[in-house]
């Protein structure tokens, strides 16, 4: 009879051996999505990365599925998994997480992966582009366009990663314009174009007229669009996919995202063999400016729309190093930074104190991965709270 240490051994050494896909051999990976792809914000960003994929590997088929609730993701996992021969999940919401792990568990001889989570298994990995760096870069323009000193975000939902780019963002903002503020309204939706409006204008109404936001539409940057063509400037941020073509008058910059750098890294290391379904525990990546999984712009290669270049080089700011500077000056400095292999800035530096005056992070101190992954407060020039 054989031992039961035995038959772990068996097991281990198949694991190791890659049960499940093998290397080199076609490769079906699935992409579960929380809204429609053609929302032109997350999910069409990460449909892009998908198509990109899909088009540059020969081996590689892709199927995806859109609109889909988080609280019905383990259904469409575990469909994918046994119904269409999935041999890897990408599940892209941070409510998809549970159910993510709970499918991997269910199912260790297949691959998953999971966006902007952080719980892993041997055969759950997880990622995440992330734009911290870009958002602060977002508040330095909007502390120089603001004639008001209110600028203004709107919040999908208040989770860690919602609540670090509002962060960015004022310290950028703060760093511009010391006595600016940023006032933050709640959708509690990723995508919800009409909550996007009203909230919009009810920040305009408020006396804000520089307006960023988490939300996965371009509703705001028309919004602003149709303020200026009125007459009253509001200038915005475009949000994961190509935005300023939807208000060419308003919108200054913006965050875009190449989820294509993380998917072709993530499946050409599965079909070669060096991710399989026992080895993915500690694989996390959280990739940035220097990735290039990231980039500054309202479009692809357009950093700062050329309507506002003037206006930025003409506002001048004050650097500890840098010493008189302009507001574009800065920004570009900045972005060469931050997008340099050892990334000589980080916005997230000390001294930095919350709304009640407390130090969080202490004078010439990085605030960790760990520390931004979990963040629960808001910077000091803030107006909002955090529903908990």
């Amino acid at each position: 009879m054989i031992s039961v240490l035995v038959v772990a051994i068996l097991f281990t050494m198949i694991g190791i051996a890659g049960y499940g896909y093998s290397p080199g051999e076609p490769l079906k990976a699935a992409f579960i999505y929380v809204g429609p792809v053609g929302d032109y914000g997350w999910s069409h960003a990460h449909n892009e990365g998908r198509k990109y994929v899909d088009e540059k590997f020969p081996w590689l088929e892709t199927v995806y599925a859109e609109t889909v609730p988080e609280a019905d993701a383990y259904r469409y996992i575990e469909r994918f998994v046994v119904e269409e021969g999935a041999d890897v999940v990408f599940t892209t919401s941070f409510g998809f997480m549970g159910s993510t792990l709970e499918t991997a568990t269910n199912y260790p001889d297949k691959i998953f992966f999971h966006c902007s989570g952080y719980q892993r298994a041997p055969n759950m990995g997880t990622y995440f582009s992330e734009f911290h760096q870009i958002y602060y870069l977002n508040g330095l323009i909007a502390g120089a366009m603001t004639k008001s000193g209110k600028t203004g975000y709107i919040g999908a939902y208040p989770i860690p990663e919602v609540v670090r780019h509002i962060n960015a963002f004022a310290l950028g903002v703060k760093e511009a314009n010391p006595e600016a503020t940023v006032d933050v309204r709640w959708l509690f939706a990723w995508y919800d174009p009409s909550k996007a409006r009203l909230a919009a204008e009810a920040l305009i109404a408020d006396g804000i007229d520089v307006l960023a936001f988490t939300e996965d539409s371009p509703t705001v940057v028309q919004v602003g669009q149709e303020y200026v063509e009125e007459g009253e400037p509001v200038y915005t941020f475009g949000h994961y996919s190509p935005m300023q073509r939807f208000g060419e008058d308003s919108c200054v910059s913006g965050q875009l995202v190449r989820w294509e750098a993380l998917y072709e890294e993530i499946l050409a290391k599965i079909y070669a063999g060096v991710y399989n379904n026992t080895n993915l525990q500690e694989v996390d990546y959280w990739w940035m400016l220097k990735e290039k999984a990231c980039e500054l712009g309202g479009e692809f290669g357009i950093p700062i729309n050329p309507n506002f270049e003037a206006t930025l080089k003409e506002k001048k700011v004050v650097d500890p190093i840098l010493g008189e500077i302009s507001v574009y000056d800065l920004v570009m400095e900045r972005l060469a930074q931050m997008s340099e292999e050892t990334v000589l800035f980080d916005p997230f530096t000390g001294p930095i104190r919350d709304q009640a005056g407390n130090v969080r992070i202490e004078a010439g101190r990085r605030g960790s991965h760990d520390e931004l992954w979990l963040m629960d407060w808001f910077v000091e020039n803030v107006r909002g709270e955090i529903p908990r």
